[in-house]
């Protein structure tokens, strides 16, 4: 007998008339002020979006790559923007880049990747994104009240337990939110908010100003792993969070990726090293209990735009996940290259 999960999200269709509904612009011209010259910034990839809903529209805050930067293209964050959360407008310069500034240091010149976004009641919105400097990634907070201008804070975790996670390697931050029609702001829990990240393992940390994280550590002072790789699954070889969590009424809901490991420790349903979907629950009342987890993913890589590209073990890799129009509209990185989208109807049979 197949396990019911009454929690999911789901099912979750491709958008096939949209999608990829972003892809990599040559003719985008941005003057880098690091550079001192103008390049093609979205020229070699567009991919893992952040994704919100403003007066009405979806934005999405996506990861774009040049050709130039010597990581394998210098990133940074685009802006486009939807009516109907299918078809994007694109602005013609990122919002958020590496620049002469304070934070140069963290983002310089790998750049600002793999955002997600978070907005509160007040109109402000957090972006939490990757630094990258060729030598450590770095978990990173901007603010911004417009989407456009952002307010760098630098790393998360720069002054945790006195600054001893200062250079951690950390990514992937998923913010625990309430969803209020088509907004999701974050909830405090315990008195403070509380995130998943990591990029091996799902973590968990707490912040009382949603700027400035504290990991929790487990009984012998190492990070805690409230998911972990499960030898034989599709996230065998790695967990990592996707977009915000969602505090539902069954539980904290936490869609997150996961990589599927080669040989004989990974799961043969699904090709070595892809990226596939999953979901896991856990409990409102104590966000470090996991009370379930999917056996299989809820979204894998079939088209041929998710199988090609940087990544052609195929990738959908999710970041984004909005409310629009009484409908679910989940955003992905498709092999490093593009970006795609999938729709969930609550109201459809």
């Amino acid at each position: 007998m197949t396990k019911e999960y009454s929690w999911m999200l789901g099912p979750f269709e491709k958008a096939a008339e949209a999608n990829p509904c972003l892809v990599p612009n040559a003719v985008s011209r941005f003057f880098c002020p690091v550079q001192e010259k103008e390049l093609g910034w979205e020229a070699k990839g567009v991919f893992n979006p952040a994704a919100v809903v403003k007066d009405d529209r979806v934005y999405l805050l996506y990861r774009a790559e040049d050709h130039e930067g010597k990581y394998a293209g210098t990133s940074r964050i685009g802006l486009a923007v939807s009516d109907d959360g299918l078809h994007f407008t694109t602005m013609p310069e990122p919002v958020l880049y590496p620049e002469k500034d304070e934070f140069s240091v963290y983002e310089w010149e790998g750049g600002c990747e793999d955002p997600r976004i978070v907005e509160t009641k007040d109109g402000r919105y957090f972006l939490y994104y990757t630094s990258y400097n060729g030598k450590v990634a770095l978990l990173c907070c901007a603010e911004s009240t417009d989407l456009v201008h952002w307010k760098k804070h630098g790393p998360i975790f720069k002054d945790a337990m006195n600054g001893k996670y200062k250079n951690l390697w950390s990514k992937s931050g998923a913010v625990v939110c309430r969803q209020e029609g088509d907004h999701f702001y974050p909830v405090k829990l315990k008195e403070t908010y509380w995130m998943y990240w990591g990029e091996k393992f799902v973590n968990v940390a707490t912040s009382t100003d949603l700027v400035n994280w504290e990991p929790m550590l487990d009984e012998n002072g190492e990070f805690l792993k409230v998911i972990t790789p499960r030898a034989g699954k599709f996230d065998s070889d790695l967990t990592e969070c996707g977009p915000p969590a969602i505090l539902t009424d069954k539980g904290i809901l936490l869609l997150y990726n996961g990589k599927n490991k080669s040989g004989a420790e990974g799961d043969t349903l699904y090709t070595a090293n892809s990226y596939c979907a999953g979901q896991a629950l856990f409990d409102a009342k104590d966000p470090t209990k996991l009370i379930d987890r999917l056996d299989k993913p809820f979204y894998i890589p079939e088209s041929d735009f998710e199988k090609s590209g940087q990544y052609p073990a195929g990738t959908v890799f999710i970041e984004g996940l909005v409310f629009h129009n009484q409908k679910w509209f989940l955003y992905y990185g498709c092999a490093d290259s593009r970006v795609a989208v999938a729709v969930y109807d609550p109201l459809k049979k």
